[in-house]
């Protein structure tokens, strides 16, 4: 079988070196060329903190690779949430009946995919690995996580055991009938890092630091709570537990699980977010709002407000638009709509 990652940066290029190097057929397609021809001339590298190997890649640009015609039989999508769409369309017509895409992405994309090729041919998946693309041909691995896969019907099916067995090429990657239990999860929590994107402290200082810890419990909060009138059970991974905050927060266990997770991501090379690198260093614009514009809506479905996730979009995109600096600043105007609201 071969596997083709579309969208060759920091998920899509981790994913597809550990896959090449423990022996299976990956070819990668991305839009830069520059990174293209970097990988097909020099290997793809994968830098970590007190290692780093490369693999011979084949790689094509998409106007390439449509081109060429090739079938395609599983296809692992990597792009930005709101790239989802558009990425995906052109390669419906070279997929085979029983060809299938799996989301390796942030946010709710099934939905967005299944719209494209059909719910019978969208995988879900939830991944929590911490990479950036530094170079073309060069991606830095900072630090491993979670990799669950699930038909986004709850079933565990052939295909997603298959999947499962072939990414223990990577590392311990699991089937689950919950799929949306850890995409939600990750919503959430995502939605706690958003935040620390908007200023330039590291991840770890925000977990390490109690007195900020109120704000981020009320934007988690009110994620998870959309998630419940979903039908949703929101599952833990890696040292976040939801459970720990949503229905009932449990304060001790919860403080200690954010010290716990403050010392993890102190040990990882990447400090930050890739919203906030997307911000700071790339100056493009983030994938925010196609993960939290769904959350909003969902939410506005069942009567919930929202106030503090409309905030927090709010801050991302003025920052996006030069309309607003990163800092401090913004997580005390989070604080005060969580006071204006009423939210303890």
């Amino acid at each position: 079988m071969t596997i083709t990652i579309i969208g060759a940066g920091a998920i899509g290029g981790v994913i597809g070196a550990y896959l090449i190097r423990s022996g299976e057929e990956v070819v990668f397609i991305d839009r830069d060329k520059v990174h293209v021809d970097a990988m097909n001339k020099k290997g793809l590298t994968i830098q970590m903190k007190d290692d780093s190997f490369t693999v011979e890649a084949k790689a094509y640009t998409v106007e390439e690779f449509l081109a060429a015609k090739l079938p395609v039989e599983t296809i692992f999508l990597a792009v930005k949430a709101q790239h989802t769409k558009e990425a995906i369309e052109p390669f419906k017509p070279l997929m085979k009946p029983d060809s299938y895409v799996v989301s390796f992405q942030n946010g709710l994309c099934e939905y967005d995919i299944a719209e494209v090729v059909g719910a019978d041919r969208t995988v879900g998946c939830f991944i929590n690995l911490f990479a950036d693309y530094l170079e073309p041909g060069k991606i830095e691995y900072g630090g491993v996580g979670s990799l669950y896969i699930g038909e986004t019907d709850g079933t565990v099916s052939e295909r997603v055991l298959d999947l499962k067995e072939r990414l223990q090429g990577w590392g311990e990657a699991k089937a689950t009938d919950n799929i949306f239990g850890y995409l939600w999860s990750k919503l959430a929590y995502g939605a706690m890092l958003t935040a620390t994107a908007t200023t330039n402290e590291e991840i770890a200082n925000f977990f390490a630091n109690a007195e900020l810890h109120p704000i981020l419990n009320a934007i988690g909060t009110e994620v998870l709570r959309v998630a419940e009138k979903q039908g949703i059970t929101a599952e833990p991974f890696d040292n976040w537990n939801p459970a720990l905050l949503y229905p009932h927060k449990k304060e001790p266990e919860l403080q200690t699980s954010y010290f716990q997770l403050a010392e993890l991501l102190r040990s990882y090379t990447k400090t930050r977010t890739g919203i906030w690198r997307d911000l700071a260093v790339r100056k493009r614009k983030t994938e925010v709002p196609q993960q939290l514009n769904p959350v909003i809506r969902i939410g506005e479905e069942h009567r919930l407000a929202m106030p503090l996730t409309r905030k927090l979009l709010s801050l991302i995109q003025e920052i996006e638009n030069g309309e607003r600096e990163m800092s401090i600043g913004n997580i005390r105007e989070l604080e005060a709509v969580m006071q204006e609201s009423g939210i303890s």
